[in-house]
């Protein structure tokens, strides 16, 4: 946890719910906030739920299910209920009650689980398989770790073998959380076999699975995915969540291909996506400086 004053972190949160601001700064301060933590942390970005950006709504929720700390339960479970925010970001609060990882958000998913929209139920549903996952695997912390130090939606299998990983992965009659789980064992390994195996994700399944492939390339780095994410973003009948993720990917990525392929989509009829397009290109100039982190919002007031 970084230390900060509660001056720092009011300030910091007032730049995060900001629309005057530009949208890469208001995300840098939330992931400056993340990386506080705290009670008066959690508040700020509460705060932000107001906000009409689904894609920054989408971080917040984002945000608060890696921070791991159950005072966000309440937020994350009026978000989820709220019938009236963007279905990614309702998804993403489903999501995030499963990473806090607290079984008395159970019902809740589970009623969540029968939800009219395909990514909302489809989350809640991973999240709770996760839950439980844990309750009968208290001791397996280790398969919980990966290099990323992300906590996913659901535990990487024990198979290293890619070939029967990807017939997982591929394979629409297993559970989607079988699915996942070869997913991040196929990331984990990160090898170009495995990454191209991911890439064929990008192509089957559903919305939900797709944007989750999409962020699994994004953490692994690799121009060997570049086509896939650049054919994704391109396809304008894909789901607008699956584009914003592969956009992210590609921000991520950072490579002068990158930098052309999102500048192209930077005034894509789809608000998520031209915002994505946004956050990935300061994504893009973070990866190809010498800034010693993104989240510099608490460094960046030490020097005003």
């Amino acid at each position: 946890m970084v230390q900060a004053s509660e001056s720092d972190i009011l300030t910091i949160g007032g730049v995060l719910n900001d629309s005057a601001r530009p949208l890469k700064e208001r995300f840098r301060a939330l992931f400056t906030l993340k990386n506080i933590g705290g009670a008066m942390a959690i508040d700020q970005i509460h705060a932000c739920f107001k906000d009409p950006s689904a894609l920054l709504k989408h971080e917040l929720a984002y945000c608060l299910g890696q921070m791991r700390d159950p005072t966000a339960i309440s937020i994350l479970t009026s978000v989820l209920e709220d019938l009236s925010q963007e279905p990614m970001v309702r998804h993403e609060a489903g999501e995030a009650l499963g990473a806090i990882g607290e079984s008395s958000v159970i019902p809740l998913l589970e009623k969540y689980c029968k939800d009219p929209i395909p990514e909302v139920a489809e989350t809640c549903e991973l999240a709770l398989n996760r839950l439980r996952w844990l309750e009968s695997n208290s001791n397996a912390k280790d398969l919980q770790k990966n290099p990323y130090l992300t906590i996913d939606p659901a535990p990487p299998a024990e198979i290293t073998d890619v070939k029967v990983l990807r017939d997982i992965l591929l394979d629409e009659s297993k559970s989607l959380f079988d699915r996942y789980r070869a997913m991040f064992s196929l990331r984990n390994l990160n090898t170009r076999e495995s990454i191209l195996a991911l890439a064929e994700g990008l192509k089957t399944g559903s919305a939900l699975f797709k944007h989750e492939v999409a962020f699994v390339l994004g953490q692994l780095q690799d121009e060997a995915s570049i086509p896939g994410l650049q054919a994704s973003l391109e396809d304008t009948k894909e789901n607008e969540m699956v584009r914003h993720e592969c956009a992210e990917a590609l921000g991520s990525i950072a490579t002068p291909e990158c930098y052309e392929i999102l500048n192209r989509y930077l005034n894509d009829s789809k608000r998520v996506v031209h915002e994505s397009c946004v956050i990935a290109l300061d994504m893009c100039d973070y990866e190809n400086s010498t800034e010693f982190q993104y989240a510099d919002t608490l460094a960046k007031l030490s020097t005003v």
